[in-house]
């Protein structure tokens, strides 16, 4: 009998030595930060980290700590989508979590405890086509409606200062809406516009 490994076994063992060292490597990427262009233009994140809302079309206000040493909490991210929902048509959705870390990073930078101020975050393909059928102000493929976006704003925070620190995170796209009184910002690719 042949007590050489079987091609099969050799394949078998390399591929659990790849799936090992991927999970380790997601565990890791869990407990540092999400969004990749955070790593050059921020402090290294913690892995226990919250957010804070108060949604201007509804009232609610919500403060979560999402991220339980390097563990999402479930009932967290329930609460923080909650409150980003479309307040239009009430529906839910899961919020990116690239874009929950990016707006930790942004408060941080900002060094403020205050809530954000919610404009908007999800929207729903009808609740988008809707608005963007009144302004061409509305992108028609939007991130919004793939939770990968928020209009924002900072209590005590000078906006284009707040436009600036997320210009500097680099974590995707930066919209300044000096008029309205709030940035856009999402995980899409890194861009900018506004005045």
């Amino acid at each position: 009998m042949d007590h050489r490994a079987h091609p099969l076994s050799a394949r078998a063992a390399s591929r659990r030595r790849f799936v090992t060292a991927a999970a380790t490597g997601a565990a890791a990427l869990t407990t540092t930060m999400l969004v990749p262009g955070l790593a050059l233009a921020a402090k290294p994140m913690p892995a226990t980290r919250s957010l804070a809302f108060r949604s201007l079309h509804t009232g609610e206000e919500v403060a979560a700590t999402y991220l339980r040493d390097g563990v999402f909490q479930a009932e967290a991210l329930d609460r923080l989508n909650h409150v980003l929902r479309d307040w239009r048509s009430g529906e839910v959705w899961q919020m990116d979590r690239n874009l929950l870390d990016l707006l930790y990073a942004l408060r941080r930078s900002m060094d403020s405890e205050q809530p954000f101020e919610l404009i908007s975050a999800y929207r729903s393909p009808k609740t988008n086509a809707n608005l963007a059928s009144k302004s061409n102000g509305v992108a028609k493929r939007s991130l919004h409606m793939r939770g990968m976006a928020v209009d924002v704003r900072l209590p005590e925070r000078d906006l284009k200062a707040l436009q600036q620190a997320a210009l500097a995170l680099q974590g995707g796209g930066v919209g300044l809406y000096t008029k309205s009184g709030f940035i856009h910002v999402d995980t899409g690719r890194v861009r900018h516009w506004g005045a």
